[in-house]
């Protein structure tokens, strides 16, 4: 026998047919049914789920990853390095982009104080230190950025060169700018420096696409056979190297600034792609190191490449079979 509040519902319905409408509507018999309620926590549970993934990841894309900077060491072995010169460590700072998103005055004294830390024995500028526009960032002029980045401290110096955005905005300005604060640029020139009784030849080469440097000239005035380390912010200039008994530090891709697992980056502002995007190239007996840089352009987005100080040590190959040392990524200091 049904309850005596069931037995009135039911005789109220019976009475009033409006109400039996109303009844349904606000009761519907599915509502009640387990497998109708999985299903519509389903149907409004996935597209939470993505709301939150997409919301997660433009915070990481946008904002965590961009504003990041961490410290990166390798070690390179050369094969006619000299025996008895000491291993040299070289702090790579490239593609600044001063006044892109994160990238302003505080950011760039932490650069300096972050790499001053590292206690390199020379520092090099791989080049763009102003950005011509990028979503979320404020124009730095050439000036304030060379200001900013007053202080880089090495014993063998502190050398520049320049890239395309500076010669897109103005190469002989952004040149002075860096000469004022101190530091030694670098335009298809060589500075010998004397180290452990050896010669080694540092070369700073114009940029690759604005420039397009005499490449042959400008290393022909070396010696052959001694110990060199040539600048040129475009790895492309690598591939038209004549031989060096060195390395070659580039810039200019920003590792593709978004590189997918298993993938790597889909978009690399080179003509060889994926070979140069980012890191240790090695082609036969010469090798380059390519940094993936500190800010952004186009677009104020990093997935996968975070922003670094990359710092290299490069000493004498002891192995007998003559083969550098290959090791991408070996500590990371955060």
């Amino acid at each position: 026998m049904l309850p005596a509040f069931r037995r009135r519902r039911r005789e109220t319905i019976k009475e009033y047919p409006l109400a039996r409408k109303r009844e349904r509507r606000r009761f519907p018999r599915r509502w009640n049914d387990p497998v109708f309620d999985l299903r519509r926590r389903f149907v409004y549970g996935i597209p939470a789920l993505l709301l939150l993934f997409m919301g997660l990841l433009g915070g990481w894309t946008f904002v965590w990853e961009p504003s990041r900077l961490v410290v990166r060491t390798h070690a390179i072995r050369v094969k006619d390095w000299p025996q008895d010169l000491r291993p040299l460590r070289v702090a790579c700072l490239g593609d600044i982009h001063g006044g892109s998103s994160f990238i302003d005055r505080t950011k760039l004294w932490d650069v300096v104080q972050l790499t001053n830390r590292q206690k390199a024995d020379l520092v090099v500028l791989l080049g763009d230190y102003v950005v011509m526009g990028v979503l979320g960032g404020n124009f730095m002029e050439p000036e304030d950025v060379a200001d900013g980045l007053r202080g880089l401290e090495a014993p063998l110096g502190v050398y520049v060169i320049l890239g395309n955005h500076d010669w897109w905005y103005n190469g002989l300005r952004v040149a002075q700018s860096f000469k004022d604060v101190g530091y030694t640029v670098l335009q298809n020139e060589i500075v010998p420096l004397s180290i452990d009784g050896h010669t080694v030849n540092v070369v700073g080469l114009e940029d690759e696409w604005t420039r397009r440097p005499d490449v042959v000239k400008v290393l022909s005035l070396i010696p052959v056979g001694e110990p060199t380390i040539v600048l040129a912010h475009n790895p492309d200039t690598f591939a038209r190297l004549p031989h060096v008994n060195g390395v070659t530090f580039a810039a200019h891709t920003h590792g593709g600034q978004v590189r997918f697992p298993f993938m790597g980056a889909p978009v690399v502002p080179s003509r060889y792609r994926q070979r140069y995007v980012a890191g240790h190239v090695e082609e036969g007996s010469e090798q380059m190191f390519v940094t993936s840089g500190i800010g952004t352009s186009l677009l104020p987005l990093r997935f996968g490449v975070l922003p670094e100080i990359a710092v290299i040590t490069l000493s004498a190959n002891t192995e007998s079979s003559g083969r550098a040392q290959k090791n991408l990524f070996d500590k990371i200091h955060r």
